[in-house]
């Protein structure tokens, strides 16, 4: 692949920012695909509330990483970049050298840009202790499991309170049998293809109304039965996300509907607030201001070859 001649044109931003919608005129304006880069639109049986594209979204653009895994299967971003990295040479040469990427999930978007490091594959067994420990002693247990195997990734780490990121590290340890930080490079892959991310970007109240109005929407298109439905397997990794956990305190009978609704509105936005902390820390990331034309103003950023896709 010449890298003066492939792009990778991210769309991305908080949830609830219209990453969706824009990527998919953007994919129609300069006929090519779409490759998603959310961590739970991957797996089946939860549409509504993943806010995954439809399915007239999806015949308007063909989409990648769309309810392709089940719930109970493993998936990391590690494979995540591995799968991407053999996609992109097809869709390069079906659609002139440029492809989409949509989506919030950090940990994804950066494994494809930047690389990721290579890491053991963790087995069901260590996955069990790992999150069995969670369970059972709370975030404080997996500290202090971590502080034995990994003193080194609690003094650096920033985020003591995501269970998500010091669970993986546990788990890593436990598979490697070294500690997590050890196997961390920080060193950044060449890509050969240019790469150009673009975000969009709502003034804070204007995106917390987003929020709060989708979460609404949600519940009105049907997620409170999408989550009974899957309720039975709310012990999966895959559930473990806003939303779903909620509903399932409710359906507990920890909440009543209506406050389990408002955590919901309430744990998204501050998710909100972590993807724009992430996003800011890049330098090479192009704001996008949604009261303007925005496509227009990305179209104006690409290179003037243009290609049509050969679907």
């Amino acid at each position: 692949m010449d890298k003066t001649g492939n792009q990778l044109i991210v769309v991305t931003g908080p949830t609830a920012s219209g990453k969706t919608s824009l990527a998919i005129d953007l994919a129609r304006a300069i006929e090519t695909e779409i490759v998603s880069a959310d961590s739970r639109q991957i797996f089946t049986e939860i549409p509504i509330g993943t806010a995954a594209p439809t399915a007239e979204e999806r015949a308007a653009v063909p989409h990648h990483f769309i309810a392709t895994l089940g719930l109970d299967q493993y998936y990391s971003a590690a494979t995540y970049e591995e799968d991407v990295m053999r996609l992109l040479p097809q869709i390069f040469d079906r659609c002139g050298g440029r492809a989409v990427m949509a989506g919030g999930s950090m940990m994804y978007v950066d494994a494809v840009c930047n690389g990721i490091d290579l890491l053991p594959t963790v087995s069901d067994e260590n996955r069990r202790r790992a999150y069995g420990l969670y369970e059972s002693e709370g975030l404080v247990g997996v500290i202090e499991a971590l502080r034995g195997v990994d003193p080194d990734y609690l003094a650096t780490t920033s985020d003591l309170k995501n269970h998500k990121r010091l669970i993986h590290a546990l788990e890593v340890s436990l598979e490697a049998g070294r500690p997590y930080s050890s196997l961390l490079t920080g060193n950044r892959k060449d890509r050969l293809f240019e790469i150009i991310k673009f975000a969009i970007d709502y003034p804070r109240e204007e995106l917390f109304d987003r929020i709060n109005r989708r979460v609404d929407m949600m519940i009105g298109q049907g997620m409170i039965d999408e989550a009974r439905e899957v309720y039975p397997r709310r012990h999966l990794n895959s559930l473990n996300t806003v939303g779903y956990k909620e509903l399932f305190a409710y359906f507990d009978g920890v909440w009543d509907l209506d406050t389990a609704i408002a955590r919901i509105k309430k744990n998204t936005r501050v998710y909100a607030k972590k993807q724009l902390t992430w996003l800011r820390r890049d330098q090479s990331v192009v704001w996008l201001d949604p009261h303007r034309s925005m496509l227009p103003e990305i179209l104006n950023r690409l290179n003037p070859t243009a290609h049509t896709c050969d679907l």
